[in-house]
């Protein structure tokens, strides 16, 4: 069985130091050899780019913009009426990927619009998604990037976020798209579902890319909490994942202190 291969969230992590860029010196320095992040649109592309040459850092995963966050938004991929800002989004996102030779991109949902009812305009955003997640399969096709979905949890991280269920991967099917697949965030997975075991299994074969942290305080893996992560990641490994595993959690002191457990993880596979 192949080790796994992990890449830093410099979203979350080496938050010590102030932009991205940085982090991506610190990650390498660290030694991971990837990293991925959220929203990098306010950091200088240019310096983003000398970083990743430098470092030779891969770049894995970055966020489509989430909109305005100070109005409500977090992301735009299923919310009606406004699928031409999502179009535009779209268009940045792949800017900085082809720059970034990054080959995935996550293809935010967004929230249930304000004073709407989950349940009556559930089929509304579910065609709305289907279609920008089509339009978007076809762009990226042409960067040879796939696009993920990405099911956030609604009991902790965010109430009114559309996507909260892996069940919901059936949109996949209704996209037909073999370039958009399903990003499990084992962290909002259990919340939502447990279930790990059964549901990993079920949906291995659309998974283009996984996520970390313990449950409930969203910490490093090996911190108290509800998860096993030896017994996950040798679970990825017997079923012979080949993809990256973001390391998206918020440490419990500095970044550097909370890395034992991939440096054990680390040390375990090469002996």
């Amino acid at each position: 069985m192949a080790p796994l291969k992990f890449c830093a969230n410099i979203t979350w992590l080496f938050t010590e130091l102030p932009d991205f860029s940085q982090r991506m010196y610190a990650a390498a320095a660290a030694g991971f050899q990837a990293v991925e992040a959220a929203w990098l649109y306010d950091s200088d592309l240019q310096e983003l780019q000398r970083a990743r040459e430098a470092t030779g850092l891969e770049v894995v995963l970055i966020n489509t913009p989430p909109g305005n966050v100070k109005a409500g938004d977090l992301g735009l991929g299923a919310v009606p009426g406004r699928e031409a800002e999502f179009r535009q989004s779209l268009d940045l996102t792949v800017k900085f990927a082809r720059a970034l030779h990054c080959k995935r991109i996550h293809l935010m949902a967004g929230r249930v619009p304000e004073d709407s009812n989950r349940t009556a305009i559930a089929k509304e955003m579910e065609a709305v998604f289907v279609q920008n997640l089509s339009y978007a399969a076809d762009i990226l096709a042409k960067e040879g990037i796939t696009g993920l979905i990405e099911p956030i949890n609604t009991r902790i991280t965010d109430p009114m976020y559309f996507l909260d269920s892996p069940h919901q991967a059936a949109i996949l099917e209704k996209v037909g798209k073999p370039n958009i697949k399903l990003q499990m965030d084992v962290f909002h997975w259990q919340i939502m579902d447990g279930n790990l075991t059964q549901n990993i299994q079920k949906y291995f074969p659309i998974i283009g890319h996984v996520q970390i942290a313990q449950v409930p305080g969203r910490n490093e893996p090996d911190s108290a909490g509800e998860l096993n992560y030896s017994y996950l990641f040798n679970m990825l490994e017997t079923h012979g994942y080949q993809g990256y595993v973001g390391c998206e959690y918020k440490p419990l002191g500095s970044t550097e202190e909370g890395l034992g457990w991939i440096k054990r993880y680390w040390t375990g596979r090469k002996s």
